[in-house]
């Protein structure tokens, strides 16, 4: 499972020109998943994002949790995170799982996330053709797989 973390002070989900997730301060997570990916993965990566200290304290030091700050979430499915390009210049996407596989996992993981952070989070809408905006705070932007945990 794949991650890109991003901390943003606003983001928002458009599906057919209708706004369908937004937030303020908080994070965009964009989210591909594979077909070895499993429970462990999804209990790892949320703790792992829940806890991420990204934000600010008073001394403009990055040290407080999403959590700490009682910031919003946004988690979006993006396939292409499983991209291959070690051949040629058209990605593969071999990795990535099909929607059998990854709309159960990505549905655990987003339940997870939830109770990690202890509210509701926003999602985009798996599978469906989506225009994500955000205004990357820091800019602050983390990369984080569940097969490479450092």
């Amino acid at each position: 499972m794949k991650a890109v973390i991003q901390r943003v002070s606003q983001s928002s989900v458009m599906i057919d020109n209708r706004i369908v997730a937004e937030i303020q301060v908080g994070l965009l997570v964009l989210v591909g998943i594979e077909d070895a990916d499993n429970q462990d993965d999804i209990s790892w990566l949320t703790s792992k994002i829940g806890n991420l200290r990204i934000f600010e304290d008073e001394n403009q030091v990055m040290n407080r949790s999403l959590k700490e700050i009682g910031g919003e979430m946004i988690i979006v499915s993006q396939f292409t995170l499983q991209a291959s390009t070690k051949k040629g210049n058209r990605p593969s996407y071999i990795k990535a799982s099909k929607p059998e596989t990854a709309i159960p996992l990505y549905g655990n993981f987003v339940k997870q996330m939830e109770v990690e952070l202890g509210k509701k989070v926003q999602t985009g809408q798996f599978g469906a053709d989506m225009k994500v905006a955000l205004i990357n705070d820091g800019p602050v932007t983390i990369i984080i797989d569940t097969k490479n945990k450092e």
